[in-house]
């Protein structure tokens, strides 16, 4: 059970509910709050205060002032307004990171929303309510308001929500759970959509996905050194000690491991090659820095899943409502721009990797990993799918939070456009497993070229991709034997495996 009071939710719970259904509970030491600064709103409409958010219009519109009697159709037409969102639905894990979050943002009791509120967004993720929430259409300040609203929609039974792949009507699904609408007031609609929580959530899911894959990286590069009769001399501890970066360090630290006892490597010690290409000899300066780059993606993100990004914000204890710019995305559109830049690095050095293998110029393999080349293409046209993600890559891995485009008739005259590069990611993530598998399967036949065993962790690897594909000595269908392979790199089934054999393959000492 997690527990939400605004202040302690890790990226791990963030993964644990939106992908494995833990069930979620508003914490009891929140709910003080949360009624003080509902207490505040309230007085501020009895007293007929003019106050952004809670009586005005919104954005350009802030100079307009609604009666407490409109206070409630000015949230309904809020929520009605803002629902523009186009193009394919979050999927169901994004979907429920972003309720939890918005729910953990709203229970810091800055945002004067009813407890009730915040507790119905928590029925909704235990219920496995799934919302339909278009993913295009934010510009990322302001919060992720589009989107957002779609969420909105749903609380309120006028949105729609998926079941069984199909849009159904959001009342009659919360009706089958058990659940009634909510009427939304004062303050209400604003806090729900005024908020980072889309891009917040799909980093999350991200930055787990991107741990996995530079663990998939190591094992992969390190099979590749051993097909390829790398040197492990590179790797010496001597060598990162003079540049003592942490990511680096540790993933030298990780390829040590992985080939401890390789046979392979032992066999060509005292061979005439002074120096491996830089696909091998700098994998622990390439991959370094992705780690550390990662871990600086978390730090960003655990600030903000833990923050109050909505706007006005109240403070009851001080009698104040502030406006600010706490929904800007731009924290996280600089880490997820960067998450892009540095996935697609992995992908890239995946794919010279795979070019070495298949090249019988340099690999002294066969050509193409094919002992009978003319007659079979072998792995030729696999590095071809390699060479397209990884080019497809440099075009998603432009930064987005270069791009400002004005909204609000110019008050909203600066955006973050994080939720783009959020979705880049993801295509990105999706890219770069493709390439993994695909050096996976090139190392495990060039691996089997060789007379001598691999090391500890990188024989693990192999055995686990000899079970479920056999060795390419005729050519056949190649989709297949790749989607085999996909399912093991995406489920983590091949680290498991070496980390079984070798321990843990941490990516940071930090």
């Amino acid at each position: 059970m997690i527990q939400i009071d605004g202040n302690s939710l890790t990226i791990k719970d963030v993964v644990t509910v939106s992908r494995n259904y833990e069930p979620v509970k508003l914490a009891a030491n929140a709910v003080g709050k949360i009624i003080k600064s509902r207490n505040f709103v309230e007085k501020i409409l009895r007293e007929n205060k003019t106050v952004y958010g809670i009586n005005t219009g919104f954005g350009e519109l802030a100079n307009r002032f609604v009666s407490a009697e409109d206070s409630a159709k000015l949230q309904e037409n809020l929520i009605r307004s803002h629902s523009v969102g186009v193009g394919e639905p979050l999927t169901e894990d994004v979907a429920r990171g972003v309720m939890l979050l918005r729910a953990n943002a709203l229970s810091k009791g800055y945002s004067g929303v009813r407890k009730e509120l915040i507790e119905f967004l928590v029925r909704l993720l235990n219920k496995r309510v799934y919302p339909y929430i278009p993913s295009q259409g934010s510009v990322g300040a302001s919060g992720d308001l589009a989107p957002l609203a779609h969420l909105a929609l749903v609380i309120t039974g006028e949105g729609e929500c998926i079941e069984e792949g199909k849009r159904r009507p959001a009342a009659q699904i919360l009706k089958d759970k058990g659940l009634k609408p909510m009427k939304l007031l004062a303050k209400e609609g604003l806090g729900l959509i005024n908020g980072t929580q889309v891009m917040a959530a799909i980093g999350c899911l991200v930055k787990e996905d991107a741990e996995l894959l530079l663990k998939n990286a190591q094992v992969a590069g390190s099979m590749s050194l051993e097909a390829l009769k790398g040197t492990a001399r590179a790797f010496d501890e001597k060598i990162h000690a003079l540049r003592p970066y942490p990511g680096q360090i540790k993933i030298a630290a990780n390829i040590r491991k992985l080939i401890a006892g390789s046979g392979i490597i032992a066999s060509h010690v005292n061979c005439d090659k002074v120096q491996d290409a830089y696909t091998l000899r700098c994998m622990a300066q390439v991959l370094g820095p992705i780690a550390d780059t990662l871990h600086y993606a978390g730090q960003v993100l655990s600030i903000e899943i833990n923050s109050a990004t909505d706007n006005p914000l109240i403070f009851p204890e001080e009698e104040e409502v502030i406006s600010g710019g706490n929904f800007h995305g731009e924290p996280l559109a600089f880490i997820l721009d960067y998450m892009c830049i540095v996935l697609s690095e992995i992908a890239s050095i995946s794919e010279r990797t795979i070019d070495r293998m298949v090249n019988p110029h340099v690999s002294g393999l066969p050509p193409f990993l094919s002992s009978k080349s003319g007659l079979n293409s072998g792995f030729m046209i696999a590095q071809y799918t390699a060479a397209a993600l990884v080019s497809e890559n440099k075009v998603l891995a432009h930064p987005s939070s270069v791009d400002s485009i004005p909204t609000s008739a110019g008050q909203e005259d600066h955006v973050s456009m994080g939720l783009i590069a959020a979705r880049n990611a993801v295509a990105i993530v999706k890219n770069v497993q493709q390439v993994m598998v695909i050096e996976m399967l090139c190392a495990a036949q060039g691996i089997d070229f060789h007379d001598y065993a691999p090391g500890a962790g990188t024989m693990a690897a192999h055995r686990v991709i000899r079970e479920h594909v056999a060795p390419l000595d005729e050519d056949r269908i190649l989709y297949k034997d790749m989607a085999r392979i996909h399912k093991l790199v995406v489920s983590g089934a091949i680290v498991e495996a070496v980390e079984v054999a070798v321990g843990k393959i941490e990516s940071h000492n930090l």
